[in-house]
């Protein structure tokens, strides 16, 4: 009795022990958990670490950051982008985010035996919450993102009912038309100038500047110290100033800037300076150091002006320079003025008047490019390269003097916007006593101010005040949304005031959109924007055995054909694209495509395939034009 009662006590407790231990599903469903838990921790705490130092370097690198130029920048083309700029991101943001997870990963290997391991999951997760919400806060105040997608939902009809179309003005040129010099200086500003001469440094930086301006016309009335025009919202980064100073408008596009290059124009809707010297019988030509593609650039002044593009590209098709060469964003000032003088020289052979529009870049941020002929006069990189610009363009105006073309021949000096970089006038904007404006000079013009006093103006003023400079007489006084400086006109800046002026652009316009006439179907667009496909990709499945799978790329839409450059193949098996591996496919005189898939670079690998068709244009831009899945038995 006493054996059966002790066998029947063991058994019970054997029960009671089965039924107290998990099953085999459950334990393997707290593992799931387990691990998904330790992923979303090394994920929140990466992704917090990515926004805060990503944020921190946008600030740092991007100073009085506005949602309108941040949208811009982040939907414009990399073509043609200095990558120098990219490489800073990987290795301020990419790189410590990396070692931190590694860091994380090592720490909690080192505890995974450890109690309270929970606790300090919870820990980590809630901190990088936290960071996350509050990076994300921060960024929201700073950029105002609040107020701007309250301006992009508030229709204004500012720019309707300030905007004087020159369709509708009468432009008279004189019988002897002048020549034009249009000269836009990267970042460059007044506030580089000294405080006794205007500007807002202790030490003057740009003293040859300075002397063209205050020798020449700035509009600064009988005062001695420069004046510029106000970069206005819409206007401060280089397409946008490029685009206000010829046009008289803010660059608001209602797509993204990255897909301006699949439309037929750019706002084909206006007239521009390039429209009205084009009219009137000018030769023109954009010359720059950096790709004309960039930014939208080499549609706008082809799409008005018909201007010819004298950019990096064409300096290496045409033997200026070799074809592996390149600095910073292509080549630099020192090569444009050169090339420049060749240009004129050639220029005024001619029996027509010419427009020779020039982009300098060795100033732009961060830092600018220190090229030979900058000595080291300053503490700062960026202030010997401010210096090594002004020293350049003065010789370059005395160069222009002296030839025989200069009598009859009117320059145009503007920075495009203010400079965007990090820290060189932090300090003034922390300050907040200075107005920052670009630097402005007339030289040569054929008119006269009428008002001694000092004007207010923005880069919009550019566009009248220029032809008013070549001689030319506009009825009115007014263009777009600029006024002709000359004349005693009050301009929009002297009219309703600064605030006033940037809280109206800041809104959205359908005005601007009609004028803008952005087409939306555009196969080209909508090729890009994955709505449909640029092509057919045919697998031929019958080479599996023998290690490879052949491709064919047949009906290439037309829309695309004339930008392109080649086919890829984007091959990957993993997810994440851990794996992915390109291969090129190679052309036929009917317009078609041929390639191989290798299947030993993925070892012979059985499963399901994802194969991407990419197009890569001239500008080395790259976008999918077809995509499909194969399984490989």
């Amino acid at each position: 009795m006493q054996k059966a009662s002790s066998k029947r006590k063991v058994r019970s407790q054997r029960r009671e022990m089965k039924e107290k231990q998990p099953s085999k599903w459950k334990e393997i469903l707290l593992k799931i958990l387990y691990w998904v838990g330790e992923i979303l921790t090394v994920f929140l705490a990466g992704l917090s670490v990515l926004l805060a130092l990503s944020v921190r370097w946008m600030f740092a690198t991007w100073t009085n950051l506005s949602m309108d130029e941040l949208v811009y920048h982040l939907t414009a083309p990399l073509d043609g982008t200095n990558t120098d700029m990219i490489w800073d991101y990987v290795r301020v943001c990419a790189v410590p985010t990396v070692l931190v997870i590694f860091f994380l990963v090592l720490i909690r290997m080192a505890w995974r035996k450890k109690e309270k391991v929970h606790l300090f999951r919870g820990i980590i997760n809630l901190t990088a919450l936290v960071g996350i919400i509050l990076v994300l806060v921060y960024t929201w105040v700073e950029l105002g993102i609040g107020n701007y997608l309250k301006n992009r939902n508030t229709e204004s009809n500012f720019i309707e009912e300030e905007y004087v179309d020159p369709m509708d003005v009468a432009v008279v040129f004189p019988e002897q038309k002048r020549n034009l010099i249009y000269i836009f200086l990267e970042s460059m500003e007044t506030t580089y100038s000294d405080v006794d001469d205007g500007g807002a440094f202790d030490e003057n930086v740009i003293p040859e500047l300075t002397e063209i301006a205050q020798t020449n016309e700035d509009f600064s009335g009988i005062d001695p110290k420069l004046n510029g025009g106000y970069s206005l919202e819409g206007t401060t980064w280089t397409m946008g100033a490029m685009f206000a100073q010829t046009s008289g408008l803010p660059l608001n596009l209602s797509i993204s800037a990255n897909d301006m290059d699949t439309q037929d124009s750019f706002f084909p809707g206006i007239t521009t300076l390039g429209d009205i010297l084009s009219d009137a019988g000018y030769t023109q030509t954009l010359l720059i150091g950096s790709e004309a593609q960039f930014g939208g650039r080499k549609l706008y002044f082809q799409e008005h002006g018909n201007y010819e593009m004298e950019d990096y590209n064409y300096a290496i098709e045409n033997g200026l320079i070799p074809s592996d060469y390149k600095v910073w964003w292509g080549y630099e000032d020192q090569k444009l003025f050169e090339f420049a003088k060749e240009k004129l020289l050639q220029l005024s052979q001619e029996d027509e008047p010419f427009n020779l529009t020039m982009l300098t870049v060795d100033t732009h941020f961060e830092d600018g490019y220190v090229c030979e002929q900058c000595p080291t006069e300053y503490d700062t990189q960026y202030s010997n390269v401010m210096a090594c610009s002004s020293r350049q363009v003065g010789e370059f105006l005395k160069w222009i003097q002296q030839q025989d073309f200069y009598e009859n021949t009117t320059i145009v000096i503007s920075g495009d916007h203010p400079t965007m970089d990090s820290d060189y006038c932090a300090e003034i904007d922390q300050e907040g006593n200075y107005d920052r404006r670009v630097f402005t000079a007339y030289i040569n013009a054929a008119a006269y101010a009428q008002d001694q006093q000092e004007r207010t103006y923005s880069t919009f003023d550019n566009f009248p005040t220029t032809l008013a400079a070549l001689g030319v007489q506009i009825d009115g006084d007014r263009l777009g949304l600029g006024t002709n400086l000359f004349s005693g006109k009050q301009t929009l800046l002297e009219e309703f005031g600064k605030s006033k002026v940037n809280a109206e652009l800041k809104k959205k316009s359908e005005f601007l959109e009609k004028l803008s006439a952005v087409n939306k179907t555009n196969d080209a667009l909508l090729i890009r924007e994955g709505k449909m496909n640029g092509a057919d990709a045919d697998i031929d499945m019958t080479h599996i055995a023998e290690g490879y799978i052949p491709v064919a790329v047949t009906n290439v839409s037309d829309s695309i054909v004339n930008n392109l450059q080649g086919l890829l193949l984007t091959v990957w098996t993993e997810d994440g694209q851990a794996d992915v591996t390109w291969y090129e496919l190679n052309p036929d005189e009917e317009g078609n495509y041929a390639g191989v898939i290798d299947l030993s670079r993925f070892n012979y690998k059985s499963g399901t395939y994802y194969v991407n068709v990419r197009a890569v244009e001239q500008s080395k831009r790259e976008y999918d034009i077809d995509c499909m899945e194969i399984n490989v038995p």
